[in-house]
């Protein structure tokens, strides 16, 4: 579903799994920090809401969006979590440099989400401009990072 037409942080709490008995791991992009940031809350927010012990929620940083794969491989392979969220975001911009960034992390946690033990959640914004990401991060459209931490729990149960 188009996210204009649903809002990302609207969802019945009553199918959420309690995540108090669950582990998360985050890697999060700092290029374009306020957007990942206020993913990142959104996220970490929403994980404590559904009752995960903030002890239990482990947030790493790396460059940019492209890391994220890197991030999430290693948060897999040595953090003994239920599952990983990745966080980032990426700007369309004058290059094409959008493209491969957007196709190279798609792909990468795709692969991971085949190969791991654990679910990769997907949390890469993908926008034509800073509005739509302000929109996805907090805005009118909710929070990515609220729908990434359910989509954790549910696959953690899974």
């Amino acid at each position: 579903m188009a996210t204009a037409l649903h809002n990302l942080s609207d969802y019945d709490t009553e199918k959420v799994p309690d995540a108090s008995n669950m582990c998360f791991g985050i890697v999060v992009a700092e290029w374009n920090k306020e957007i990942t940031g206020a993913l990142l809350n959104g996220a970490v927010s929403t994980l404590e809401k559904h009752g995960a012990l903030p002890e239990n929620i482990h947030v790493k940083t790396v460059p940019g969006s492209f890391e994220l794969i890197y991030g999430a491989r290693q948060m897999s392979l040595n953090g003994n979590y239920d599952a990983v969220i990745i966080l980032g975001c990426v700007i369309r911009g004058e290059t094409p440099h959008f493209d491969y960034i957007c196709e190279g992390v798609t792909y990468g946690i795709a692969r991971l989400n085949t190969t791991s033990e654990i679910p990769i959640i997907f949390g890469l914004l993908t926008t034509e401009d800073l509005q739509q990401a302000k929109d996805r991060s907090g805005g009118r459209l909710g929070n990515k990072g609220d729908e990434c931490a359910v989509d954790a729990i549910k696959m953690a149960k899974f």
